[in-house]
């Protein structure tokens, strides 16, 4: 533990603003003469004690509710004291001058041993709580994840992890690979004893379980980490294909200009939607062509810097032109920069807008006449897929495009145990995913090296404990609570 976790802190722990009621929060070891300072006399523990809050000169700077919680009871697993006072900005930075100037005075006075009381840094009550063990860090990162759930589906996700159901998920996975790699260890520190370890022990059963267990959790994981991270979707075409209309459609709002005029989209626009509770951070791009206009030219170069950093594309072709030779060929030349410019993970959702420009007398007839279009004229890479064709200013179609998006986002209906995840818990599920297929190949050799299959179970058990902080460097810590808001 570093130096700086000796600290006793302090500070405001509601949002900044007016409001009907505001914390300051003080977290320390053996903080009671502080308390008796502050309050004007010692609290009962973990009971509200109504009574002013005076400053140095015994005025009062207002009235509410004191709570003590003592150690180790309460958030931090510290002493934790919380002044509830009205919301003021004002009145909630006079009580976090009178905490500092308090613990100053008890120190001039030597009635206490204790280092100076300093404002909190963004996080540190939350790290508290992790260092003392009150919580893991899963579920540290989950409180993250809770007051910043943009979705009620990402919220609740977030509230199960909380609670250790991600966390619990982990600690199986952990205590089934550590009862394996003592069965590995002990038939290599006792070699004479001459067990056949392999079968007698079921190696191979224990290592097929445990491999099948952690595909399951894998799965859950990523759609957490769905629920929390979402996907970057960048809507990419030619100028006046409807970039702009299919993100106000999805959207629901007139977000971007639309116009007849080529090259109204000059910047990015963006803007995040929820499907089923899954946040999609939607990007209409300007129209990709050759250009003259110095302005138009930087929002085509922006359009592709977004479209090398996206998730997903969407492709948008203009159906009323795509029978023009010129149209159809400027689609194939963004066709290949598209596959040149993406890995082949990200995919690319072809699309054609506009089918309400036909003249057909229902909407089967006009689907109808479209896929004929689209079957004589799609680019060659897309022969044979189903054609997705909507019209973004009437929304037919709209439904099933956002079916697709969930799906090329790998979205599956959430169960009502998915529990909020971050991408670097997937990355760590793979490493263990590695190990454990090393160590598979390693078991079924002629003559298994029991010292390299040790080795890649104890490797796969350092990623999982890095879940859950039981093996995690400060620098991590660092990151991770940076991202807290300041009294958390």
């Amino acid at each position: 533990m570093l130096a700086r976790h000796q600290d006793p802190i302090v500070a405001i722990a509601t949002a900044p603003g007016r409001g009907a009621v505001g914390i300051v929060r003080v977290s320390g070891k053996a903080i009671a003469p502080l308390v008796q300072l502050l309050c004007g006399k010692a609290l009962k523990p973990r009971e509200a004690s109504y009574l002013p809050f005076k400053a140095a000169d015994g005025q009062a700077i207002d009235q509410g509710l004191a709570l003590y919680f003592p150690a180790p009871h309460s958030y931090t697993g510290e002493d934790v004291l919380e002044l509830q006072a009205h919301g003021g900005p004002v009145v909630l930075q006079l009580l976090l001058a009178r905490c500092l100037e308090a613990a100053q005075t008890l120190a001039a006075n030597g009635q206490t041993t204790l280092p100076g009381l300093r404002l909190a840094e963004p996080g540190e009550f939350t790290e508290r709580a992790f260092l003392n063990d009150k919580i893991d860090l899963a579920q540290a990162e989950a409180i993250a994840d809770l007051i910043d759930a943009s979705t009620e589906a990402a919220a609740r996700s977030a509230s199960r992890s909380l609670t250790g159901a991600f966390s619990q998920e982990i600690h199986r996975l952990r205590d089934a690979l550590i009862h394996l790699r003592m069965l590995v260890e002990a038939t290599l520190d006792f070699p004479e004893e001459e067990i056949d370890f392999l079968q007698k022990a079921d190696a191979y059963g224990q290592l097929d379980q445990l491999r099948s267990t952690l595909q399951g959790v894998m799965q859950r994981t990523r759609q957490g980490a769905l629920l929390r991270e979402g996907i970057k979707v960048v809507i990419a075409g030619q100028p006046n294909a409807g970039k702009s209309s299919l993100l106000n459609a999805l959207a629901g709002a007139e977000l971007a200009i639309v116009t007849p005029i080529a090259g109204t989209t000059r910047d990015k626009v963006a803007q995040t939607i929820q499907i089923e509770g899954v946040p999609l951070h939607v990007i209409d791009t300007a129209g990709l062509r050759e250009s003259d206009d110095e302005v138009e030219r930087i929002g085509i170069a922006r359009a592709w810097e977004e479209i090398a950093s996206a998730d997903a594309v969407l492709f948008l072709h203009d159906l009323t032109r795509m029978q023009e030779d010129d149209y159809r060929a400027a689609d194939a030349q963004i066709a290949t920069t598209l596959r040149g410019q993406l890995p082949s993970s990200v995919p690319v959702m072809q699309v054609w807008n506009k089918a309400d420009a036909f003249s057909a007398t229902s909407a089967r007839q006009m689907s109808a006449e479209a896929s004929k279009i689209v079957a004589i004229h799609a680019p060659a890479d897309t022969a044979g897929d189903e054609p997705l064709i909507l019209s973004a200013k009437t929304g037919d179609g709209l439904n099933a495009l956002r079916r697709q998006l969930l799906a090329m986002a790998g979205w599956q209906a959430a169960a009502e145990g998915t529990y909020i995840a971050r991408a670097r818990h997937v990355q760590a599920l793979q490493q263990v995913q590695e190990h454990l297929d090393s160590a598979h190949e390693q078991l079924h050799v002629d003559s298994p090296a029991l010292d390299l299959l040790a080795e890649e179970l104890r490797l796969a058990q350092q990623s999982l404990n890095a879940i859950t902080g039981e093996f995690t460097s400060d620098d991590l810590l660092g990151v991770i609570f940076s991202s807290f808001c300041i009294g958390k």
